[in-house]
C-alpha cells in the first residue's frame, strides 16, 4: 500500500498519540502537532496528503489552521470537534475541511473517514496528473462557466475559480447533466461512492461553491435549489 503522509493536529497528548498509533498500524506516515501553528510548520516541511485538525487547541484553533492551509493546500482535512461545538464544524465545513468527527469517536470510524478522504483525493490527483496523456480535452461550458476535466480547472467569464476536489466533483457532476435535478442523497453517493450517512454536508458545500462561482450567491444565476428536491445546474 501507498504510504500516505497524515498530519494530526490535536492538543490532547493521549488523543494524539492513540490516533498515531491506529494510523501507522494501517501502514500511513504519521506527523503530530499539539496546535495549528506547529501544523502549519509541518506543512511547510513535509508532503502531507490528509490532515485532521481538532477544533479547540491553544495557540492556534483549528478553524484558523485550516483558512490558512487553504490559501496553498487542497489535501483533505478531516476536523474534530465535540458535540457541543456543533456550530465550530459548519464552521468549518465552511472554510474549507472535507469532513469531520465528532469526540468520542470510534478508532475505527476515524479510520474509515480517512481512508475514504484519501481514495476520493487520490481520484482527483489521478485526474489532475493525466493531463498531458490526454489528446482531447472535456470541458463543459454553461453560459459564462466552464469546467475542464483534464486540467481539473474552473472559470467563471474568463477568471479562474479555485475549488477543493469535493467541490469541483460535486459541480461536473452537475455540469455534465443540465438541467437534472440531484438530490442531496444522490450528490453524496455519486461524490463520495458510498451510501449517502452525512448529507447535511452537501448543503455547505453547495453554500460554498455559490460563494465562488456566482456573482449573487442570494440569486444565483448556475447553481439552482429547487425546494424539496433537490439541486440542478440551470441550462443557459
Amino acid at each position: 500500500m501507498e504510504s500516505y503522509h497524515i498530519l494530526v493536529v490535536e492538543d490532547d497528548k493521549e488523543i494524539l498519540d492513540g490516533v498515531g498509533i491506529y494510523l501507522k498500524n494501517q501502514g500511513y506516515t504519521v506527523f503530530k502537532a499539539l496546535n495549528g501553528a506547529e501544523g502549519l510548520k509541518i506543512l511547510d516541511q513535509e508532503e502531507i496528503h490528509l490532515a485532521i485538525v481538532d477544533i479547540m487547541m491553544p495557540v492556534m484553533d483549528g478553524i484558523t489552521m485550516t483558512m490558512k492551509l487553504r490559501e496553498t493546500y487542497d489535501f483533505p482535512v478531516i476536523m474534530l470537534s465535540a458535540k457541543s461545538e456543533e456550530i465550530d464544524k459548519v464552521t468549518g465545513l465552511n472554510i474549507g475541511a472535507d469532513d469531520y468527527v465528532t469526540k468520542p469517536f470510534a478508532p475505527m470510524e476515524l479510520l474509515a473517514r480517512v481512508n475514504s478522504q484519501l481514495r476520493r483525493y487520490s481520484r482527483y490527483l489521478k485526474m489532475a496528473g493525466a493531463t498531458q496523456k490526454q489528446a482531447q480535452e472535456q470541458t463543459y461550458t454553461i453560459g459564462g462557466l466552464e469546467l475542464n476535466e483534464d486540467t481539473v480547472e474552473v472559470s467563471v467569464d474568463g477568471d479562474k475559480v479555485t475549488l477543493t476536489p469535493l467541490e469541483f466533483k460535486i459541480l461536473s457532476l452537475l455540469m455534465k447533466n443540465p438541467g437534472r435535478v440531484f438530490s442531496a442523497e444522490e450528490i453524496y453517493e455519486r461524490v463520495w461512492n458510498e451510501k449517502a450517512i452525512a448529507t447535511e454536508t452537501i448543503m455547505v458545500h453547495i453554500r460554498n461553491l455559490r460563494g465562488k462561482i456566482e456573482v449573487n450567491p442570494k440569486n444565483p444565476k448556475y447553481l439552482k435549489a429547487v425546494w424539496g428536491v433537490g439541486y440542478k445546474i440551470e441550462k443557459q
